[in-house]
């Protein structure tokens, strides 16, 4: 599907968005590993949270929706069926690698598979600590999926370092380690988002400049209810439009505000943008809040190497907020963009040469600079949800606005983008 953007004028109204996905995804596993009914308000209603609902009803989990709250009947310790069919991640590398950590601890056989894209993206970097542990695999030759997870004859805590900063691959380890009566440490020396060890109530240490996350069976998960703050990652989509629209002014509601995931307002603020953080409260241990953003003038600034593993699904977004306010953009130390649902860098690098500015691509990231010259572009999402959501912001900007193919793509992550961007134009 190729859809149209036209070129607008100011933007102003409240919106509230779907629930951030990786705090969905946690609140679904942690509900089906606890014993009894757990509910889940304001549950992400992406593709890539469904997989992993999916998947737990093969292991046996039941749910059901009841006044728009997720009931899910959670197995307990140790308590799954083994699954009759593969276990279908889809387009979900967070399904992917926190059910390897999940299913190492299991006493059956399971496999995971994925859709193409997700079928080669990087499972070694998860597959190495959970055989530390005593994991059992069985993997394509270039440790991709489909993988199947045999039963651990042995499975122990470790100490792991982390050799490449990734959340997913972090809340990997420590979901296996709640197997295990003995405390798991995972080591960070740059903090990746810790919606793991926040739900969970893990005890976090920091010294010399790291940070040590520990779990074990004490911290096994018990049937709770949940809310679910809105995706910070979806609401950068809408806190650029706004910035960069004239005269415009919106307030987004109960936005997820965890410190590891607003690196994306810190690094706007410092650009010159006027956003406000109110009505802070918490839940589940997660702090959330109204945003409110009003048009600004962003001047350019240098994006530090530490802040980076914070950031990088907004990237793109952040990108299109530099080119259309300050008319030049550079980041490195993002090589991790290269393993994304697309490759990030490779896909804003060809949409950018679209629009005749000057670009040039590193490993580990790229740079934009110039001035646009096709005021009426079709741009590739790449079968890319930020990189497509990215592109339509940009195009509402341009003198003819532009296109964007293969855009259902949206649904991984929000499905309600066209019609949250409607409400907003005035």
């Amino acid at each position: 599907m190729t859809q149209e953007f036209n070129k607008i004028g100011k933007v102003k109204g409240e919106l509230a968005l779907p629930g951030d996905k990786s705090i969905s995804h946690r609140a679904v596993i942690f509900s089906c590993m606890a014993k009894g009914l757990s509910e889940i308000e304001n549950l992400s209603n992406g593709e890539d949270v469904r997989s992993t609902l999916k998947c737990f009803s093969e292991l046996g989990v039941k749910s059901k929706w009841e006044n728009e709250r997720l009931i899910i009947e959670g197995k307990g310790f140790k308590n799954f069926t083994a699954p009759l069919n593969n276990l279908d991640a889809g387009n979900s590398g967070t399904t992917a690698r926190l059910l390897a950590g999940f299913l190492s601890a299991q006493p059956f056989e399971s496999t995971l598979i994925g859709d193409t894209s997700l079928s080669q993206r990087p499972m070694k970097r998860v597959i190495e600590p959970l055989y530390l542990m005593g994991a059992k695999f069985s993997a394509t030759p270039n440790l991709t999926l489909p993988l199947t997870i045999h039963p651990a004859e042995k499975f122990s805590p470790i100490i792991y370092e982390m050799p490449v900063a990734s959340a997913q691959v972090k809340s990997s380890i420590l979901l296996a380690g709640l197997h295990l009566e003995d405390e798991t440490c995972v080591i960070e020396s740059e903090q990746t988002r810790n919606h793991t060890e926040v739900m969970l109530g893990l005890r976090v240490e920091e010294k010399e400049r790291k940070r040590f996350s520990y779990s074990s069976r004490k911290n096994y998960p018990s049937a709770q209810n949940y809310f679910v703050p809105s995706d910070i990652s979806s609401a950068a989509f809408f806190i650029v439009l706004t910035l960069l629209a004239k005269n415009s002014e919106v307030i987004l509601r109960h936005v997820s505000l965890n410190e590891t995931r607003t690196g994306i307002i810190k690094i706007l603020k410092e650009t010159g943008s006027e956003i406000e953080m109110v009505n802070q409260l918490k839940s589940d241990n997660e702090l959330y809040g109204d945003i409110i953003v009003r048009s600004s003038q962003l001047h350019s600034i240098e994006i530090p190497k530490e802040i980076i593993p914070n950031i990088i699904d907004e990237i793109p977004i952040l990108s299109v907020a530099s080119i259309l306010g300050t008319g030049e953009f550079e980041i490195r130390n993002a090589s991790e963009l290269r393993v994304k649902e697309s490759d990030r860098i490779s896909a804003l690098v060809q949409n950018y040469k679209i629009l005749g500015l000057d670009v040039e691509e590193f490993p580990d990231g790229f740079s934009v600079s110039g001035t646009i010259q096709n005021e009426n572009p079709v741009f590739e999402s790449f079968h890319d949800h930020r990189i497509a959501m990215a592109f339509a912001i940009l195009s509402m900007f341009l003198k003819n606005g532009g296109k964007i193919s293969n855009f259902d793509c949206v649904k991984i992550s929000n499905p309600q983008f066209l019609q949250q961007v409607n409400y907003l134009i005035q």
